[in-house]
């Protein structure tokens, strides 16, 4: 037996809340901005994944209109910063509704780290960053899906475990249901299987 949930009866905040109970885990963007004025800004957006490989764009949404759409509009520029564990009580920080005036970075004791491509500064103790340059935005709804091409990525050298980062080094937080995060815990590896390669495939 299922439950069954329409929107239009549900209401909307419920909804989301059960949306977001089920679309689990979800990588988390932690997005360093700067503002037309020069105030560096940091929050966390859970909405997030690669959106294109060539050439390389990642998105994020912004439910409302936060300071970091207000920022990325206005300059065109951000960096996403690879929110881990190590940085869990930071990261959950950042997401208080400071005001515009406010850097979340000295808010909650954060060093910066200069970008290589981009003016908005990277989380030193972030192990990944993304330095990007606006594509494109598009609004759907009360919320803005931002676009943004990687233009250059910084990880630390003692996150690869050959040529790639590993995912036990990096330790990235995610995002669940209701006020809960999670790690990484057991991780499966398999290879995909080819249709060639398919049991049973008529090989001729």
């Amino acid at each position: 037996m299922r439950l069954d949930f329409a929107p239009d009866t549900t209401g909307i905040g419920r909804f989301y809340r059960l949306l977001t109970a089920v679309v689990v885990p979800r990588p988390i963007a932690w997005v360093s901005t700067v503002s037309a004025e020069g105030v560096d800004n940091l929050a966390p957006h859970s909405f997030f994944t690669v959106a294109c490989v060539t050439p390389p764009i990642v998105q994020f949404t912004s439910v409302g209109r936060k300071d970091t759409l207000t920022n990325v509009e206005a300059t065109g520029e951000f960096v996403v910063n690879l929110a881990n564990q190590d940085n869990f009580a930071q990261v959950n920080a950042t997401g208080t509704d400071f005001p515009p005036t406010t850097s979340e970075f000295d808010a909650v004791g954060l060093a910066r780290e200069p970008s290589s491509k981009v003016k908005p500064f990277r989380v030193a103790s972030s192990p990944a960053a993304l330095e990007c340059v606006l594509h494109s935005t598009v609004r759907l709804g009360d919320s803005t899906v931002v676009f943004g091409r990687v233009v250059h990525a910084a990880v630390a050298e003692e996150m690869f475990t050959d040529d790639l980062p590993g995912i036990e080094l990096l330790r990235p937080l995610a995002r669940l249901g209701r006020d809960e995060w999670g790690t990484v815990g057991e991780v499966l590896e398999t290879t995909r299987i080819r249709h060639q390669d398919w049991p049973g495939h008529y090989r001729g």
